[in-house]
């Protein structure tokens, strides 16, 4: 039995003195009077959503003491795995959302000719999404290949307002020439639309936000609202009212919170600007204005930024950078305070070994705070969880060695039931891992491509090969 009532647009927006802003999904927008209308808006709004976060210097559980403690993926393999001792612990909470594939080699950030010996940390970020060895050159004839989430954009990302996005931590803007005779270029992006052409990574919040939420405005209208400290939502207040008196009361709460939690992260990140434009020393002096110090303050809010944008539905694909390659930030917050990149060349000394996996461990524990997020905004029938994957991983494996072999790789999220999450998979000796992001893009829905990079085949994501056993060690 379907009541008539007034019907939104999956597309109305909210305007006001030069902004827009997209609204999450509401039941008023679900149509009605027919059952197979009401089927078409629930597949509508289940729409799967892509997020690849690559983090650098590969893991300390790529080492040969660190395969043995395992450091990275846990012991057993099928499900009955245990994360303790692992710098996945903190995914415990979600295990049921993940997947973890280890033991997979990334051959196409190796070199192949003598000139690329050693250039390992300068072509590395751009295989990682592409799965394809990088010309080396450094000048403007950058090639490697098109990204899985340039894929995915180009076949449903033309469906919202923005096809898709590319964050990152630190800074990406280095011009020419880097190392080893590479272009910065291939350090700087994750993301590639096509094989020559990159795609730049947005770091400071502000502009996400203003890309996401604030829509229209003009850089006159942007710096009006900040100079009388008011919100892009208090540019809307006309809008809302007039909207809520047509919404149900389900959805006037659902309305709200989501107003609010916009409203939040924008006065997060004004309190972020106020204190970096007082005058007070930085941490970080050379980053934009709206860039907190505070790494994991920065992550939160770019994880922010990104559930928001997957529940109104402005984009479906982030590629998200935590680290550039040859970085020695360091993490207070993990309880080391080694610099990374200099932690990461170890000496392969168990001590110093150990005390790399906690910056390891500290990286990977920013991912169950976006996947607390996403489970707690509901999507169609279930949550956001159910309808997005995440990828985490990094090109690399032992970064002392240079090498990229048993790269850290996992996935998290349901893939709209397409993972059963839950599971330990150990992948036979030499398995590419582009065979794992080859089946990445068949459960995205891209089934029609074939191969990627130097995959073999697909890779079963879903259960454990017949001739492992639980009690395999890595």
């Amino acid at each position: 039995m379907f009541i008539t009532r007034k019907h939104l647009s999956r597309r109305t927006v909210l305007r006001g003195m030069g902004v827009t802003v997209a609204l999450p999904f509401l039941e008023a927008m679900t149509p009605v009077r027919t059952a197979f209308a009401r089927g078409a808006a629930d597949a509508a709004r289940r729409r799967t959503r892509f997020v690849a976060v690559e983090m650098v210097h590969g893991s300390a559980g790529s080492t040969q003491i660190g395969i043995k403690k395992n450091l990275w993926a846990p012991a057993a393999v099928g499900r009955d795995f245990d994360l303790g001792g692992t710098s996945l612990k903190t995914l415990e909470p979600f295990r049921e959302y993940v997947t973890i594939v280890s033991n997979m080699d990334v051959r196409n950030a190796e070199a192949f000719t003598t000139p690329e010996i050693g250039g390992d940390h300068f072509r590395s970020s751009s295989v990682f999404l592409t799965q394809s060895h990088p010309r080396q050159t450094q000048g403007s004839d950058v090639r490697v290949g098109t990204s899985i989430d340039q894929l995915f954009a180009e076949r449903f990302g033309q469906e919202t307002p923005v096809p898709s996005m590319q964050l990152c931590i630190e800074n990406v803007d280095q011009a020419g020439s880097c190392s080893y005779g590479y272009s910065c270029t291939y350090t700087d992006s994750i993301s590639w639309k096509s094989p020559s052409q990159p795609l730049p990574m947005v770091r400071d919040p502000r502009v996400v936000f203003d890309t996401l939420f604030g829509v229209g405005a003009t850089p006159g209208e942007r710096r009006q609202r900040r100079a009388e400290d008011s919100t892009l939502l208090d540019w809307v207040t006309t809008s809302v009212n007039r909207l809520k008196k047509d919404l149900g009361a389900a959805d006037r709460v659902r309305l709200n919170d989501y107003l609010e939690e916009v409203r939040e992260i924008e006065r997060r990140i004004q309190k972020v600007e106020i204190y970096n434009g007082s005058g007070e020393l930085r941490e970080l002096p050379g980053a934009p204005i709206g860039v907190p110090d505070s790494f994991s303050e920065h992550v939160k809010l770019m994880f922010d930024l990104q559930a928001l944008a997957f529940a109104a539905d402005v984009t479906r694909v982030f590629a998200f950078k935590l680290g550039r390659d040859a970085s020695n930030r360091t993490y207070p917050e993990s309880g080391y305070n080694g610099a990374f990149h200099s932690s990461s060349h170890h000496g392969e000394k168990e001590d110093r070994i150990i005390d790399f996996a906690k910056l390891n461990m500290y990286h990977v524990s920013m991912i169950p705070y976006f996947l607390e997020k996403l489970k707690n905004t509901p999507d169609g029938d279930g949550n956001l969880l159910d309808n997005t994957l995440v990828l985490y991983g990094s090109p690399m494996g032992d970064s002392h060695l240079h090498n990229h072999k048993r790269c850290p790789f996992f996935l998290a999220g349901r893939t709209g039931r397409q993972l059963r999450g839950g599971l330990h998979i150990k992948a036979p000796d030499g398995t590419p891992m582009a065979n794992a992001m080859l089946t990445v893009l068949h459960k995205l829905g891209l089934e029609d491509i074939p191969s990627l990079g130097d995959s073999t085949g697909e890779f079963d994501l879903t259960s454990v090969p017949a001739t492992a056993t639980d009690v395999a060690k890595d």
